[in-house]
This record gives C-alpha cells, sequence and structure tokens, in this order.
C-alpha cells in the first residue's frame, strides 16, 4: 500500500491510473457508469475530504495488492457476539455511523459469505465488557458487500477514534485489524494508527457515511 500511498499524493498521477481489475468489477456490481471512474481515477480514504458527493471506493486494489494491513486485536474483544448489521440498541447515543463497503480476495474477486466481527467503543470512549453493546457479526452477501449501522465511536486516552474488525473469508486465515476517521488530529499521535486503513467519511445530515473494502487471503478453500 505505500507505492499506491505515495502515487495518490499528486492529483495528476492519481488521474492517470489505470483501473484495476476490482474497479472493474464493483462498476458491474453496483451497477455504477464507467465514465464516472474513469472521470477522476479512484480516490483513496486518507485523500478524501468530506462533501456532498459520492464516497469514492476504498482502498485501491490493484491486481495482486497486498492484503489489508493487519493490527492488534487489544483488550477489549469478545467471541460469540450476535449476528447482526446495526450495533445499535435502544438508548444508543451518538452520532449514527453507516460503512458499507466490499471483501475482495488478493486477486479482486469478491468474496461471498466472509465473516466481519465488529467491535467498539461507545461515545465517551468506553467499551462493553459484561454484555455486547456496539458488538456484533456478519456475513457479506453473494456480491462480497456488507454494511454496518453503528455510530462514532469516542475517544479515550491514548488513542485516535477508531473500529476494531475481524474479517475472514470461508476456509481462509484470520484478519484483525482497525478502520480509522480521516481528519483526527489524534492520528497524528496515535502509536497504532496506520494511514492505508483510513475510512472514506461524508457528513450524511446530522449523521455520517463511510466506505472501506478489505483485501483478503481467500485461503485454499476459494479462488481469488
Amino acid at each position: 500500500m505505500t507505492d499506491d500511498h505515495a502515487r495518490t499524493n499528486d492529483p495528476e498521477a492519481a488521474g492517470r491510473r489505470p483501473l484495476s481489475r476490482k474497479t472493474l468489477l464493483k462498476a458491474a456490481l453496483v451497477a455504477l457508469p464507467l465514465p464516472a471512474l474513469l472521470g477522476g481515477g479512484v480516490a483513496l480514504a486518507r485523500d478524501h475530504r468530506p462533501s456532498d458527493g459520492p464516497l469514492p471506493p476504498t482502498p485501491f486494489c490493484d491486481d495482486g495488492d497486498d492484503p489489508t494491513p493487519p493490527q492488534i486485536e487489544g483488550p477489549y474483544f469478545k467471541p460469540d457476539s450476535p449476528e447482526r448489521a446495526s450495533l445499535l440498541e435502544p438508548g444508543t447515543r451518538g452520532t449514527r455511523l453507516t460503512v458499507r463497503g466490499y471483501v475482495f480476495g488478493t486477486s479482486c474477486r469478491p468474496v461471498a459469505h466472509a465473516l466481519l466481527d465488529f467491535w467498539q467503543a461507545d461515545d465517551s470512549g468506553a467499551y462493553d465488557n459484561t454484555g455486547f453493546l456496539l458488538r456484533g457479526h456478519q456475513y457479506t452477501d453473494r456480491q462480497g458487500a456488507f454494511t454496518l449501522t453503528t455510530i462514532v465511536p469516542g475517544l479515550y486516552p491514548g488513542r485516535t477514534r477508531h473500529l476494531h474488525v475481524k474479517v475472514q473469508a470461508p476456509g481462509g486465515p484470520l484478519l484483525t485489524t482497525q478502520l480509522y476517521f480521516p481528519g483526527e488530529p489524534r492520528n497524528n499521535t496515535d502509536p497504532i494508527f496506520n494511514a492505508a486503513l483510513l475510512m472514506n467519511v461524508r457528513r450524511a445530515g446530522p449523521a455520517k457515511e463511510a466506505t472501506f473494502d478489505f483485501v483478503v487471503d481467500p485461503g485454499s478453500g476459494l479462488h481469488s
């Protein structure tokens, strides 16, 4: 991902970036007009600024690209979370956040029925370690897509704003990583932060919308 980061610092170079197999597959999956993709290239989350326009896909997946970077699990993971696409419960406080994306194999083919297990802090920066508030797992659909409904997590000492997630293709190895928000001051001081894991985020009225695509090792049971 480092080479992509360097390339996207030059807007003209980003605009000249050739379409990858993943971009073409995504256009077919979501029926996006290819001229829209051809016109401006594909932006990375770390280069995105909030706007009223559509969110571009992220991260860019060149054919044969490296998988999404792993990160530490941290001390607050709990197994056996409920299966659900929305982590909201009655009385959940905070700014609503919807995260959409795809899970791709390392050759940029979408992965159906991939596991995504999310957990996070609440709006005050606390984790629920007795129950399953703001914890849940789900599976991608036949097109490799997922949607998560939650809230923007709060801050706590030493960390920037982030979501935790475990991702696993059927029969593949388990990826544990974290997702980050652009424009957060603590991104500059958090020793765990990785810009390759920035989501695209925009305002949507009082809520926020984000996108992120995972690239995982599909394992021996799938063809990537």
